[in-house]
């Protein structure tokens, strides 16, 4: 049996629907269907789905017939970041999209983690930590705003261009890029570098996704 049978074998079990399911791990159910019908052979959602799924992960992973949860001492790591009352966010390539994901976390390559205190994100952050990832600049194009090595906090939460000239995180094409966007009077958008050497680029709705807003800078100095 596959990762999509045995989910879908707990869902029927349990009289769960894929989208009940979704709702809970809090992904698309696009997501949960894609396990389901093996276009994804893995999550990163996998302990929470199995939870949800009153199972273990080892069960839905083939590792064990046994559909029994199994309780597990939280690791060291958790532990750790439960008593500082930290959040792990992960770090994303968002260069070239690897395609074939319904959420941002599942289109770009995790390049590791970062912690950031719980409640320092809350004070920014409009959504839940779970919104968060981080990224690099890369390149001078951002200049003298967002320097290449940079570290970048984008919030998907947050993705209704309202205010012009706000750094946002956008997909264009199957690039990912960090630029300042600002929407024009026949309702085009222009991507605009601060490095005054690199041109704006001007994109229609179909041919640019926003991905999040930048709303946090660090730098090593």
């Amino acid at each position: 049996m596959t990762v999509g049978d045995r989910i879908d074998e707990r869902l029927q079990k349990l009289g769960m629907s894929q989208a009940e399911l979704a709702r809970r791990v809090k992904v698309s159910q696009p997501t949960i269907n894609a396990l389901i019908r093996g276009n994804n052979t893995t999550s990163k959602h996998l302990h929470r789905i199995a939870a949800e799924l009153e199972t273990s992960p080892a069960f839905l992973a083939g590792e064990t017939d046994n559909d029994a949860p199994v309780a597990t001492a939280p690791s060291a790591l958790e532990a750790l970041t439960e008593k500082l009352d930290l959040a792990i966010v992960p770090e994303l390539e968002l260069g070239y999209s690897m395609g074939g994901g319904t959420t941002i976390f599942e289109q770009y390559e995790q390049k590791g983690i970062v912690p950031f205190q719980r409640a320092w994100l809350r004070s920014m952050m409009r959504g839940t930590v779970a919104d968060l990832f981080v990224a690099r600049g890369e390149g001078d194009s951002m200049q003298p705003t967002i320097l290449d090595g940079d570290i970048v906090l984008v919030d998907t939460a947050q993705k209704d261009i309202r205010q012009q000239d706000r750094i946002w995180a956008v997909a264009y094409g199957d690039l990912g890029v960090i630029k300042r966007v600002r929407r024009t009077p026949k309702g085009s958008y222009l991507l605009l570098s601060d490095n005054a050497a690199v041109p704006p680029v001007e994109c229609v709705d179909e041919e640019m996704q926003v991905v999040g807003r930048v709303i946090w800078i660090g730098r090593r100095i």
